[in-house]
C-alpha cells in the first residue's frame, strides 16, 4: 500500500516518504489560533480587532476563548474498543521501522480522539465519518477473515487498506470507506509529525539558537558584486 497514485510513472512513491512530505509541510505552518471557531457570536457582541484589544475587557467568552486559562476539557467520545480499531489502522498508516516508532506509540489515536470530540461543528462531522468508518473496518474484516480489524495481522489489515487508500481507484463500494480513509491519514499525519519523535523522523529542527551567523563565501559575495 502507498501513499502515491498507484497508476504513476514512477509506480508510486513509498506510504511514509508521502507523509514525511506532509508533515514536512505542516511544521511549515504558522500555528492557528484554535482549531475552529467555537460557535457564533451572541447578538450585540461585536467580533472587530477593537473589541478584541480592549485591556482588561471579558475574557473566556464564546467569542474569545481563555486558551492560556481554559475552564473545562470536552469528553472523549470514541470507546475503548473504537480506540483500539482506530490504532490498528493508524499503525497499518505510520508503522514502526528501525528509525521511528509507530504512531499508536507517540499518542495519535488519542489525539485523534481528543480532535473529533470537540463540540464544533466540523469535528462533529468528522467524529461521524470515524465512528462509521471503523465500524465498517471491523464488518469488512469480519467478512473476509472472521475476526475484528484489530485481531488481524498486519498483512489482512493492508488487504483491506489497499482497496480504500487511494480515492480515485476506489471502486463505487468502497468510496465511503475511502474517504474515512483519508481523513484517518491526515489525521495521523497531523499527530505523528508533530510530535517530539515525528520530527526527528524528518529531520526538523525548527528554530535553533546559532552563538553567530555564518560568513557569505567569497564565491556568493562575487556573484553579488560584493
Amino acid at each position: 500500500m502507498t501513499g502515491g497514485d498507484p497508476g504513476s510513472p514512477d509506480g508510486g512513491i513509498e506510504r511514509r516518504e508521502a507523509l514525511k512530505a506532509m508533515g514536512a509541510a505542516l511544521t511549515s505552518l504558522p500555528i492557528l489560533d484554535g482549531l475552529q471557531a467555537p460557535g457564533p457570536v451572541a447578538q450585540g457582541t461585536p467580533m472587530t480587532s477593537q473589541t478584541q484589544g480592549v485591556k482588561g475587557g471579558p475574557r473566556g467568552g464564546q467569542w474569545d476563548p481563555d486558551l492560556l486559562h481554559p475552564r473545562k476539557d470536552w469528553p472523549r467520545k470514541l470507546s475503548a474498543n473504537e480506540l483500539a480499531t482506530l490504532g490498528a489502522l493508524c499503525d497499518t498508516i505510520i508503522p514502526a521501522d528501525a528509525k521511528s516508532p509507530s504512531a499508536s506509540a507517540v499518542g495519535v489515536p488519542a489525539w485523534i480522539n481528543e480532535y473529533v470530540s470537540a463540540p464544533y461543528d466540523g469535528q462533529q462531522r468528522d467524529l461521524v465519518r470515524v465512528r462509521g468508518g471503523l465500524a465498517w473496518l471491523n464488518l469488512e474484516s469480519m467478512k473476509r477473515f472472521g475476526k475484528a480489524f484489530r485481531a488481524t495481522s498486519s498483512g489482512e489489515r493492508t488487504k483491506i487498506c489497499d482497496d480504500i487508500c487511494y480515492l480515485p481507484n476506489a471502486t463505487p463500494e468502497f468510496q465511503a470507506a475511502a474517504r474515512f480513509f483519508d481523513l484517518i491519514r491526515d489525521l495521523s499525519a497531523v499527530g505523528f509529525y508533530t510530535t517530539r519523535e515525528g520530527m526527528q523522523d524528518l529531520g526538523y529542527i525548527g528554530n535553533v539558537a546559532m552563538p553567530k551567523f555564518p560568513e557569505v563565501s567569497p564565491e556568493i559575495r562575487a556573484k553579488l558584486g560584493l
